[in-house]
């Protein structure tokens, strides 16, 4: 049996790998990327791409030629997304994954000396909140861990894992509320941990109740590119057919909204699409802004324009979401006020599902003694001041927002 084992925490945003060593019961060492996949424009395929943050970069680097796929995770649960064809070769979409989640264990592999075979790897509650979907997405992960090199897997639910990082930090016994919210989903597990537990095997008693909703930061982000800037690319536009007065289909704009529906642009047939409404609208400024976005591939950094106003709104009442390529020229404030207004209707849904997950757990607010926050969207204040309208201010502790999952699903190896 090998000395280590891995923790994997395949997210949306981004993805952690923590190494666990079974002699000393420690975490000796973690990693963490973007959930990025980047394929370079070739003269000729051979099968080059790059993964992670290192993508990124040679993508923009490159002026945006090439394939870049990002919230991959989003489409794990989508039975109508088998596979994508990429310079003629066409590829699964745990294949997809795999690539990510191989580039992790290579550098882990590198670190230990050894390739280790065994990894617990985190899930949402809810992949999906339809059960076939759910098992769908569960069943292509394994997939992917299988192809990536990993002969024995298991799964943790990512909240309970964040759980078990919490547990260490304890000194007493505590009845709490795990929030993983990340950039694909918001989980929840209600749990009584104890720091005298940590080597149990069976923590089945503990687990009061586990639950989620299909909602994270890239819905934030497609809120505030619904209201601040899809009319730049000429949503609302008017345009006459046999004597009607018809509006560009919004359907369109909405594809604009999400990171993995970018590539629906790629079609011939939404291209040709594109190209009729530009003639019906007549050759207008904003529908040239679309197609212009579509030809050189701009979709990526015009959402990464969006999230980088989301975060730092985390820490200013007001900013602006810059974007300045290729003729399509965005400097547009936007304040917290604003945001909190666009994502309101999220943050009610969220709301509500926490008030029916208490209930049917029959836990009052006032009785969970802590409220552990962790993931990316944990960081938005409007989503922390959530937390703290329900359960108290004091009550509220955070851990490492990109790793604390991947170090729980490492130190629940004693489970399997």
């Amino acid at each position: 049996m090998s000395r280590y084992i891995y923790g994997v925490d395949f997210g949306t945003s981004n993805s952690a790998l923590a190494i666990y060593d079974r002699q000393t019961n420690h975490i000796v060492h973690s990693f963490i990327d973007a959930s990025i996949l980047h394929f370079p424009f070739p003269q000729k395929y051979d099968g080059e791409y790059m993964v992670g943050k290192e993508g990124l970069q040679r993508f923009l680097r490159n002026s945006m030629k090439g394939r870049l796929m990002r919230s991959i995770k989003s489409a794990l649960p989508n039975a109508s997304f088998t596979q994508t064809t990429i310079y003629q070769v066409d590829y699964k979409l745990e294949e997809l994954v795999a690539l990510m989640l191989q580039s992790l264990k290579q550098k882990a592999d590198d670190f230990v000396g050894e390739k280790v075979t065994t990894a617990v790897f985190g899930r949402p509650v809810v992949f999906d909140e339809q059960p076939s979907r759910d098992a769908l997405a569960q069943e292509r992960l394994l997939k992917a861990a299988k192809i990536a090199g990993f002969e024995k897997v298991h799964f943790q639910f990512e909240p309970i894992a964040a759980a078990f990082t919490y547990e260490r930090q304890l000194k007493h016994p505590e009845l709490v509320l795990v929030a993983d919210l990340g950039g694909g989903t918001s989980d929840f597990t209600l749990m009584q941990l104890n720091p005298q537990k940590i080597n149990e095997v069976d923590r089945r008693s503990d687990m009061i109740a586990k639950g989620g909703v299909h909602i994270g930061g890239d819905d934030l982000d497609a809120e505030v590119m619904w209201r601040k800037l899809v009319r730049y690319f000429g949503y609302g536009l008017q345009y006459q057919s046999m004597n009607k007065t018809l509006e560009v289909p919004s359907h369109y704009f909405r594809r604009l909204c999400a990171w993995q529906d970018l590539n629906y642009f790629k079609s011939e047939k939404v291209r040709k699409e594109l190209d009729d409404f530009f003639y019906a609208t007549n050759y207008s400024s904003e529908f040239q802004r679309l197609i212009t976005l579509v030809e050189r591939n701009l979709g990526y950094p015009l959402l990464q324009s969006i999230e980088n106003a989301k975060i730092a709104l985390s820490s200013l009442p007001e900013t602006t979401i810059d974007f300045h390529q290729a003729h399509i020229e965005i400097h547009q404030n936007i304040n917290r006020q604003e945001f909190n207004q666009f994502v309101d209707k999220d943050i009610q849904h969220i709301r509500n599902y926490l008030d029916v997950f208490l209930e049917d757990a029959f836990v009052e607010a006032e009785d969970v003694d802590s409220v552990f926050l962790t993931g990316g969207s944990s960081l938005v204040p409007i989503v922390r001041d959530l937390f703290e309208e329900s359960f108290g201010k004091d009550s509220i502790r955070s851990g490492d927002s990109f790793n604390s999952v991947a170090f729980g699903l490492a130190y629940s190896c004693v489970l399997y």
